[in-house]
């Protein structure tokens, strides 16, 4: 009886308390719905890209190089005995830097100097032999074929001992190839081998470049050549040595008459300035072009660095689309200027970019 008692009153609480638990749920919808349109409602700050009407100064990657960069290999083989020479080793001219084992060399060019002694030898002999053969024959003791054989015979002593010096001078002039000298005075940058090593005909064995005479060589785009003739508003910056640009005369402007097939560019040499200092090989510079090598009408577009997104290795912005929703670019920037940020490419100008991306993020 108690229990038929219970149930009732059980079903006509949850009677009651299922209305109240459907208007919660109810207004926490509405809720969340209000939350959502105030969201929406809110407008993004946005950017409108605008061209400053200034001409955007172009920048090449190029790379430092030395004017005289040489690579000594070896012209005859054998071992290394003598190594002088290590990387970062400032030279001389003239300067000893490998020797390679020359005894045999060295034996064979004292027999060759033998055979010339030997030769001039018995031409001195042929020579006083022609002369008392003259002299019976001036007497009339001996025949005109007497006198002409003796001719003949210090003649044939006389080619035989130019051959030998020759011969002699090739084998002293070889035994020079197992010393290799400096060319110039330079610093050593490369020392591929080691003592003991074997050289080989061609191998290279010690490079060395003249860091007196530097450049910066870049490749710059065909239509960019033409204008670049004669221009004197060139400037070189070498990001990590020097963050001030270097102005570039002229006469240190060369551009080669040659146009690469794949990629339709000229390669730009530019001499460094001696006042340059502590620049090496394969340092990276930039090159900035004036503005006459541009395309007409390419402007600077700049927008507000806190418009930027970054996301791994992806750089973009947030642009209004026709109906005002957010959608993610991917931009290439250039260099900031205090607040702002150059766009080199992405944006056209007219283009509207929120200034929060957080925000834009939420907009869907």
């Amino acid at each position: 009886m108690n229990k038929l008692l219970l149930n009732p009153l059980m079903g006509m609480e949850n009677r009651m308390l299922m209305p109240r638990l459907a208007t919660a749920a109810l207004l926490t919808c509405l809720l969340v719905v209000q939350t959502a349109w105030a969201v929406e409602a809110t407008p993004l700050k946005t950017h409108e890209v605008l061209a400053n009407g200034a001409t955007r100064q172009a920048s090449v990657d190029g790379v430092v190089e030395a004017v005289r960069d040489t690579t000594l290999s070896a012209q005859v083989q054998g071992a290394i005995v003598a190594l002088h020479a290590k990387v970062g080793d400032t030279v001389k001219a003239g300067q000893e830097l490998v020797r390679i084992d020359a005894r045999a060399a060295s034996q064979s060019a004292s027999a060759s100097v033998a055979q010339v002694d030997a030769a001039r030898a018995s031409m001195q002999v042929a020579s006083k032999e022609f002369e008392r053969q003259k002299q019976l024959f001036q007497k009339q003791y001996i025949s005109q074929a007497a006198l002409d054989r003796a001719q003949a015979q210090l003649q044939a002593s006389q080619a035989q001992v130019q051959a030998l010096q020759a011969q002699a001078g090739a084998a002293t002039t070889q035994s020079g190839f197992y010393v290799l000298k400096a060319p110039y005075a330079g610093v050593i940058s490369e020392v591929p081998v080691a003592l003991g090593d074997m050289a080989m005909p061609g191998r290279p064995l010690v490079r060395l470049y003249d860091p007196s005479a530097l450049r910066v060589t870049a490749m710059v785009p065909q239509m960019a050549a033409a204008a670049l003739a004669g221009s004197q508003n060139l400037q070189i910056e070498i990001p990590g040595l020097t963050n001030a640009r270097t102005s570039v005369q002229a006469s240190q402007i060369q551009l080669l008459p040659t146009v690469d097939a794949a990629t339709h560019t000229v390669q730009l040499r530019v001499a460094l300035s001696p006042d340059v200092k502590d620049a090496t090989p394969g340092m990276f510079a930039r090159l900035w072009l004036p503005a006459a090598v541009l395309a007409a009408g390419e402007l600077r577009m700049q927008i507000p660095a806190t418009a930027v997104v970054r996301r791994a290795e992806m750089t973009g912005v947030y642009v209004l689309d026709a109906q005002g929703r957010p959608l993610l670019r991917q931009v290439r920037l250039g260099r900031r200027s205090g607040e702002q940020v150059e766009v080199l490419s992405g944006l056209r100008p007219g283009d509207k970019v929120a200034t929060d991306p957080q925000a834009a993020a939420k907009v869907r």
